[in-house]
């Protein structure tokens, strides 16, 4: 019997990296899954971001493990586009049960030298989104009765600073701060909210050439081999990055009732990031 019989989880940010990690692992224990990406280029993110093709990737994961998911594209910078999925997803399903609050991108600068493009862009995505992620789905979840659980990707930038960023560091505190609000005033309904805290995780957000460069500025061209004792040195443990399905096995901890006691918390997966 899977962890999560009978659910209904709501991803954002689902076509690759953690989202995907996300969706499969939940069906893996049971859930149909809700998925919506922007499979799009936000200008300021400093890679390439997803692709219409990805989304169509982790629909054929899900449904190979024998679940249903709805996948859409959407922008949660858009309240219209998350309402949208979610209205659909509960006339299909007529419940959801999980919100995985996941979709980010990130870019970095010295806060002096950030656009306001790129400031704006961050909070909308990184803060914003998750706001509108949690207020399309709350007044279903408590209208069921029937309690919930809310996780929202933060990151180890939402504990402690982190140089260059001061754009995603804000955002990132800021989620904590939401996720807090949000546990106080849910939880006399049952639902549950916390946030987990990536260290670096292998997905396309770091495995890419100006990330590289940002970890080893010292050098004109420096590759994924060169960055990582740099990535690892921000580790207590010596591993430059983690992982998706690591953080995906927190969330599915978060999102099953093995934590049904768990709320307003903050659970780092970070490598011992937080403590260095």
């Amino acid at each position: 019997m899977g962890r999560l019989n009978g659910k209904v989880a709501l991803i954002t940010g689902a076509a690759r990296g953690q989202g995907r990690a996300h969706a499969v692992r939940m069906a893996e224990e049971g859930a149909d899954i809700v998925a919506i990406d922007i499979v799009g280029q936000i200008d300021t993110a400093v890679y390439e971001m997803s692709s219409p093709s990805d989304l169509e990737e982790t629909v054929r994961q899900v449904e190979a493990l024998d679940r249903r998911i709805i996948a859409a594209p959407g922008d949660v910078r858009s309240q219209a586009d998350v309402d949208k999925l979610v209205a659909s997803a509960l006339e299909d399903f007529g419940h959801i049960d999980i919100v995985a609050a996941n979709a980010g991108i990130f870019s970095y600068a010295p806060f002096w030298e950030l656009t306001e493009t790129q400031w704006d862009d961050m909070q909308d995505v990184c803060l914003k989104g998750v706001w509108h992620t949690l207020k399309a789905v709350a007044p279903s979840m408590i209208a069921a009765g029937n309690g919930g659980s809310m996780i929202l990707t933060s990151s180890t930038a939402g504990l402690k600073q982190i140089p260059n960023s001061a754009h995603y560091v804000a955002a990132k505190h800021g989620v904590v701060g939401l996720m807090r609000a949000a546990a106080s005033e849910l939880a006399q309904h049952n639902i549950r909210v916390n946030t987990v805290h990536p260290t670096t995780v292998a997905t396309p957000m770091i495995q890419n050439d100006p990330t590289y460069a940002l970890f080893r500025p010292d050098l004109e061209h420096p590759t994924q081999e060169d960055a990582i004792p740099a990535f690892a040195s921000v580790n207590l443990i010596p591993v430059p990055w983690v992982e998706p399905v690591d953080i995906s096995n927190a969330v599915l901890f978060l999102a099953s009732d093995e934590s049904r006691f768990i709320t307003g918390h903050t659970l780092s997966v970070d490598a011992g990031f937080a403590i260095k």
